[in-house]
């Protein structure tokens, strides 16, 4: 086979990078200078200048540290989004222009893409469920049915621009990250903060308003800087913690700027270590935004036969990881494999066997989390035994099959529950042999009836997977009962917001693990749910909110 080289354009934010990498995967050179503004923010029209700068030389000197000429690269590739427009266009432009003088092809490629691929590449994972953080990117992504699909993402700002803005706030310039983890090391003092998990997504404006507010208010910057980066980081692990249990990976990755924080590198360690997981990370040098990932991932596209015209290279400042096609890729074979003595291993709890009474039953124990601080661990882990127990009990009243609750131990966050037999309902989904479209249908609208009873008795589940529905028989006939777990996260609000997050919860889970029948599924789940008693006005906040996600159009 003859060896391609390809050079890679990086510029969708504020660094300006330029890799070359050949076909076999080996990395030739990786040049970058990234814009460090005086005070402030990145304006967008100031990166472009800085890329404008910066992409001769810098192709100059990645041409130089590879030891090769100009002419001998035999493809160009650049970052396509998503990122800030002026930024993009500018590298585009910069591609194009050298693409056609040297009469080669051109490849645009997703950048949230590249990191994942340059991280699979450098470290030798081969599934893994994989944490992206940066300034502008919180995502939690996974390989499945032909695409990357996101199981998880900020719902408004990122964890390095919540970061980086509380740095500004507060008087530690630009950016705020690293100068946020050097104080932290200096408190063990931590102050309450707003800790905002829904399902796999999260939320951090909240959380960067209080802690301003703590800081405006008198408290120790250094005891705000280690609340601050405790919380968002327990939100971050957590959300890839839930993702891992529902998707069933067995590797852990974590890319992107942030990864620069020790502190998050060990949380995110610890946690796939509880979790019978692998972790992996690359050089610190490919974590952050770099043009070797760009070229990387515009060579594995060329060789499975992506092939895009000039005209055809627009830049996609909205570029969704979960809409570019992955052919390069194949589904895994990995599992998790988890000791013998456990019936499962939730994102919070494990589920032992027990008898209680004589009658076979299970204990959801949730146990402590080595990533999380006692104060946050402890707090989370005795609010969420409590809430479970009473929601699983609310909602046998509103007509939601619900396992019995026999005991609670809110000292040791235990809760003794009926066993029920049957199936999650993310098992008979996902089983080799596909059910019949109609039998789908029928159990996705059974779902939707029964959210839509939760709903119209004020109940959010909160967590709403496939994982946490189990299909039943039912012992009265040969039909099948749904059966409602796990309502850790769960809340008593009659807000529509609140309901329509409830449902795009499990939108984003379908998606990412059924991604084949996801929309048949979640259609019938609509339907299902049109007796709620103001689906109309849910429906279309689902809609609404799902369009607030970063990188939606």
């Amino acid at each position: 086979m003859i060896q391609l080289i390809c050079i890679g354009l990086e510029g969708t934010a504020e660094k300006t990078g330029v890799g070359i990498v050949d076909s076999e995967g080996n990395i030739l050179a990786s040049q970058g200078n990234a814009l460090i503004p005086e005070k402030g923010g990145i304006h967008p029209r100031e990166a472009a200048e800085h890329h404008a700068e910066n992409l001769i030389p810098l192709i100059k000197q990645a041409l130089e540290e590879a030891n090769l000429e100009l002419d001998d690269v035999d493809l160009v590739s650049f970052a396509r989004g998503p990122g800030l427009g002026p930024a993009l266009r500018t590298v585009a432009t910069a591609a194009r222009s050298l693409a056609l003088m040297l009469g080669v092809p051109i490849i645009g490629v997703n950048h949230c893409i590249g990191h994942v691929e340059i991280g699979r590449l450098t470290t030798g994972c081969q599934d893994p469920l994989t944490l992206y953080v940066s300034g502008g990117n919180t995502q939690v992504i996974a390989f499945d049915s032909g695409r990357y699909q996101i199981f998880g993402e900020t719902l408004d700002i990122a964890i390095g621009n919540c970061l980086d803005q509380f740095g500004r706030e507060v008087g530690l310039g630009h950016p705020g990250g690293p100068r946020v983890e050097e104080l932290a090391k200096k408190s063990e003092n931590y102050i309450k903060l707003p800790y905002t998990v829904k399902g796999m997504d999260l939320s951090f404006s909240g959380l960067l308003t209080a802690a301003i507010r703590k800081y405006e208010s008198g408290s120790r910057l250094e005891d705000v800087c280690y609340s601050l980066q405790e919380t968002a980081f327990s939100m971050l692990v957590e959300v890839t913690e839930r993702a891992l249990a529902h998707a069933n990976k067995s590797e852990v990755l974590l890319v992107g700027g942030v990864a620069a924080n020790q502190h998050l590198r060990k949380m995110l360690e610890i946690m796939a270590r509880e979790h019978y997981a692998e972790f992996y990370m690359p050089e610190m040098k490919y974590c952050g935004d770099n043009g070797a990932m760009i070229a990387w991932l515009g060579l594995l596209m060329h060789k499975h036969g992506v092939k895009q015209a000039i005209k055809d290279t627009n830049v996609i400042q909205r570029y969704r990881t979960d809409k570019v096609d992955v052919p390069w890729r194949e589904k895994s074979s990995l599992k998790l494999e988890l000791p013998p003595e456990l019936v499962a291993k939730g994102a919070e709890a494990n589920i032992y066997p027990d008898h209680y009474l004589g009658e076979e039953v299970l204990l959801k124990k949730r146990i402590p989390k080595g990533y999380r601080i006692r104060e946050i661990d402890t707090y989370l882990r005795k609010k969420r035994t409590k809430k479970e127990a009473k929601l699983l009990g609310e909602a046998k009243r509103c007509g939601v099959v619900t396992p019995l609750i026999y005991d609670v131990d809110p000292t040791e966050s235990i809760i003794t529950m009926e066993k029920i037999p049957g199936k999650e309902v993310k098992e008979v989904f996902s089983k080799k042999t596909p059910l019949d479209i109609s039998e789908i249908i029928s159990i996705s609208e059974g779902i939707g009836e029964n959210v839509a009873r939760l709903h119209d008795c004020s109940i959010i589940h909160g967590d709403l997977t496939t994982s946490n529905i189990i299909l039943s028989p039912n012992t009265e006939n040969e039909d099948y009962r749904l059966v409602f777990i796990d309502f850790g996260l769960g809340k008593i609000s009659d807000l529509v917001e609140d309901k329509g997050v409830d449902l795009l919860v499990f939108k984003k889970a379908i998606n990412g693990i059924h991604h084949d029948i996801s929309q048949i599924c979640f259609d019938a789940i609509i339907k299902g749910y049109g007796g709620a008693r103001d689906s109309k006005e849910v429906v279309g906040k689902i809609n609404e909110i799902e369009s607030r996600g970063r990188y939606t159009s």
